[in-house]
């Protein structure tokens, strides 16, 4: 399970994603280099002609070829949400992973509307199927919200059926189909004024993803009216004090205090209780952020600034990193976060944070004094003329520091060591 948002203004784009999944099931954030076009290519279950790649940088599950969600040189981000309808997942044969397809769509697009036409026609010939959460045996179709710097796509599935509609303002999509007869594009097939509610199973509640699609909306709302023409990482820190939603709204942006505000306890039957920073215990939670900023004029070689976070975002550091682009294409990306190592300590701290209010105070006592420090250093290095240079030193640096936070919460009794 998972949500994903965007705002497009006046200065760009603003792209989010909370990724749920397993609870033991370690995400890993890599850097991508471009890659020629040639030979054969193997997806998660499926070789396909090799075209190349973009440069990209991807959060992806430690076992799967595919990404949750990521970003490209070309200022591309997609993310999925797997999604139920009345055809059935699981009697499909091992294809294209809605996962392989966010990766492909970074790899091969110059455009949000380019990554479209990638992922639909690779969708159309190949098909969609296979398991996509191994803890569990579950396979799925998947959603997609696909962004650039000036236009976005929400993209549905079903088997290999698609439909699409262009984002206006903004949009947010969560684990159910929110397409009705509002589509503009679809696969052959999907008759004209197709409401796609039909595609929805009857027999599956909605209700785990209802409260986390309308606060991410609202949120949305919010945002497209007051915060994305703002300062450059003023509606970044917003984006991620609503990545940190409990259930009662945004808390716990980036250099500012406030009160924490402690995860539910328990899920009801009708989805109380399953909250954008996603805790369901002993099941499933949030392991994976990103916020991405995908600025117009990050363009003819500027750099573009993206903010990562390992684990429960309540229990994590956002961490600035410098995504690819035309004139850096490997970015700066601390080399931990490529790493099990951080998702495993950052899951721990997330599983304590859960035990009692107690614990996530002491978290976000410690790493909310580093995450502030970071992101101010980060907003510095944009006005200087050999920022890029200076981000490597940047990335080093905060790995360390942020290491030394882990190590500290080691010392008072929660997480685990390196």
């Amino acid at each position: 399970m998972c949500d994903t948002l965007c705002v497009l203004g006046d200065r760009g784009t603003l792209f989010a994603k909370n990724s749920d999944r397993p609870l033991n099931e370690a995400q890993l954030v890599e850097v991508h280099d471009r890659r020629p076009a040639g030979g054969l290519l193997r997806t998660q279950y499926l070789e396909l002609p090799d075209t190349g790649a973009a440069a990209t940088m991807l959060s992806r599950p430690a076992w799967l070829w595919g990404a949750e969600h990521g970003i490209n040189e070309h200022g591309v981000a997609i993310g999925n949400e797997m999604v139920n309808t009345i055809d059935d997942a699981a009697l499909a044969p091992p294809a294209l992973l809605g996962m392989d397809l966010v990766r492909l769509g970074l790899e091969r697009a110059h455009t949000a509307a380019d990554a479209l036409d990638v992922m639909t026609g690779l969708l159309e010939r190949y098909g969609q199927g296979g398991v996509g959460d191994a803890v569990n045996a579950v396979a799925y179709w998947s959603s997609f919200l696909i962004a650039d710097r000036t236009s976005a796509w929400v993209l549905e599935t079903s088997g290999r059926a698609w439909a699409a509609r262009p984002v206006e303002q903004g949009d947010a999509i969560s684990n159910r189909l929110t397409l009705r007869r509002d589509w503009t594009r679809a696969s052959p097939g999907v008759a004209p004024g197709t409401d796609l509610d039909s595609w929805r199973d009857p027999t599956t509640s909605t209700g785990f993803a209802d409260g986390r699609l309308a606060a991410s909306r609202a949120f949305v709302q919010r945002a497209v009216d007051t915060l994305v023409d703002g300062s450059r990482s003023e509606a970044a820190r917003a984006v991620v004090a609503h990545l940190r939603d409990h259930g009662t709204g945004p808390w716990g942006t980036p250099g500012s205090s406030g009160p924490v505000v402690p995860a539910p306890t328990s899920v009801d039957a009708d989805g109380t209780g399953v909250t954008v920073c996603m805790h369901i215990h002993d099941f499933e939670a949030t392991t994976s952020s990103i916020v991405a900023e995908l600025a117009l004029d990050a363009v003819d070689g500027v750099p573009r600034r993206a903010w990562i976070a390992l684990g429960n975002p309540c229990a994590s550091v956002f961490v600035p990193v410098l995504a690819p682009s035309p004139s850096t294409p490997r970015g700066s990306v601390p080399d931990a976060l490529a790493g099990e190592l951080w998702a495993r300590r950052f899951a721990a701290l997330s599983r304590a944070a859960e035990v009692d209010l107690a614990s996530l105070e002491s978290v976000r006592g410690v790493l909310s004094a580093v995450e502030a420090e970071l992101w101010d250093e980060a907003d510095a290095l944009e006005s200087l003329d050999d920022g890029p240079v200076r981000w490597q030193l940047f990335a080093s640096a905060a790995e360390r520091r942020i290491e030394g936070a882990l190590d500290t919460l080691v010392g008072a009794g929660i997480g685990v060591r390196a």
